[in-house]
């Protein structure tokens, strides 16, 4: 496994494997490259290509569900050339679709580019999670987990605020600006992951292969535990989703609140998910259990979604309490992200056997793209009925998944749901002077 890392040493710290932070380092590149596009999507868009908003809106949602049926092709790659190819590829080609965006002025041009580019974004946290399980194992999954989710959110703000800025300062060039600076950082991101060392070696070897090498994604549909386990996902997933698609709307046309005042509650959970990322990884470890960590975020999920119920049957007047009602259900929505998020990725990863794991994650990642698929007209249909039936929803499916998720702790592997930390002694002159070389190599 390379330099696989999978617990503490005998004074307790934390292992870090050769390269690490050049993986955290190429994570927050990417980061900030998203973060430049992914708030302004729709207009950005519009901006670049010239065409329509509706059309623009119809391709992207064409283009969403094909790139979701391409996950099943990303996930057997990850598994055939490993996840290190897989990603950097799936890299190369995020960088090619938006670098050939401003090219894009013609429908059938911004239909394959948007394809290309959405095929690379749905299937790249697939090949990333892969990536991280050859790296780390145990109770050291969550801390890099808790890493990831802090320096994501950290740099997706940092991106907003360099695209606002340059979009300002630049007019409709600082969308084209903007546009090919995301193209670079994938580039970066890219040449800073191909100098991390380590990892599993694919399973493409010469040689016969093993029954779960042939058995391919029959044995991913086979294996009810982990199905169950993405089922229980994709219900939470829909709570994620309702932060982005439904709060804004909800917060607007329900409450009558201002929509600039609804940017402080996506601040405020960006800005909670970065700071609180990696203590929120160390108490996810002190659950010790995988599955009621994550249920407790489920539940802690279902709390805040019934905090914005309340708010939207109360509908009070006054613009201050409306704000102080929607930003304390946003704050507790964003402690429930952070104990569910670390648990159930890691759990996810190594409930994924080795062979197929690739297969195994892009099976499970089909629960955040369907879940992103259907959240707007499913919201929409639900807030045209009354403002609080969309969160009474997403709070019973929150729960609906905490349930599962208990259910699914006596099936999953043992190992997976429970981790044992893997003491290791600790290092010597020597073997600090060898590690050494080897991360200056990196």
């Amino acid at each position: 496994m390379g330099a696989r890392s999978s617990g503490r040493d005998s004074v307790g710290r934390s292992r870090r494997f050769p390269g690490e932070r050049l993986l955290w380092t190429g994570m927050a590149v990417d980061a900030v490259g998203s973060g430049m596009y992914i708030p302004f999507s729709l207009v950005f868009f519009q901006h670049v290509t010239r065409l329509p908003l509706p059309l623009i809106g119809a391709v992207l949602t064409a283009t969403g569900f094909v790139a979701m049926a391409a996950l099943p092709l990303v996930g057997a790659a990850v598994d055939h050339w490993g996840a290190k190819r897989a990603q950097l590829a799936l890299y190369l080609l995020r960088a090619v679709g938006f670098a050939a965006y401003p090219l894009a002025t013609v429908l059938p041009l911004f239909a394959a580019v948007a394809l290309v580019t959405a095929i690379g974004d749905r299937g790249f946290p697939a090949a990333q999670q892969a990536r991280i399980g050859e790296l780390v194992s145990g109770p050291e999954l969550e801390r890099l987990q808790g890493v990831s989710r802090s320096l994501t959110n950290a740099g997706l703000g940092i991106g907003t605020l360099l695209a606002t800025g340059l979009i300002a300062g630049l007019g409709d060039a600082g969308f084209l600006t903007a546009a090919w600076l995301n193209a670079g950082s994938f580039l970066v991101a890219a040449l800073l992951n191909q100098r991390v060392p380590g990892g599993a070696q694919p399973t493409a070897t010469p040689g016969p292969r093993t029954r779960r090498e042939r058995g391919g994604y029959r044995l991913v549909l086979a294996d009810r535990p982990y199905l169950g386990l993405t089922a229980a996902n994709f219900l939470v997933a829909l709570g994620y989703s309702a932060l982005s698609v439904l709060l804004p709307a909800f917060a607007a046309n329900w409450l009558g609140t201002p929509q600039s005042l609804t940017g402080s509650a996506f601040a405020l959970n960006t800005a909670l998910c970065a700071v609180a990322g990696v203590p929120a990884a160390r108490l996810v470890r002190r659950f010790g259990d995988r599955t009621r960590a994550a249920a407790a975020g489920a539940v802690v999920f279902a709390v805040a979604f019934l905090g914005q119920a309340a708010l939207g049957l109360a509908r009070p007047h006054s613009v201050t309490v409306v704000m102080t009602g929607l930003l304390a259900a946003v704050a507790v929505a964003t402690l429930g992200e952070l104990l569910h998020s670390p648990a159930l990725s890691a759990l996810s990863t190594e409930a994924a056997p080795q062979p197929l794991r690739g297969r195994y994650l892009a099976t499970y990642q089909l629960s955040w793209s369907l879940s992103r698929t259907i959240a707007p007209s499913l919201f929409t249909l639900l807030l045209a009925v009354h403002g609080s039936l969309p969160w009474l929803f997403v709070a019973a499916t929150a729960l609906a998944s905490a349930a599962l998720l208990l259910r699914l702790g006596r099936s999953l592997p043992a190992d997976a749901v429970r981790p044992v930390p893997v003491l290791i002694p600790a290092p010597t002159p020597h073997d600090a002077e060898a590690r050494t070389a080897l991360e200056a190599t990196a």
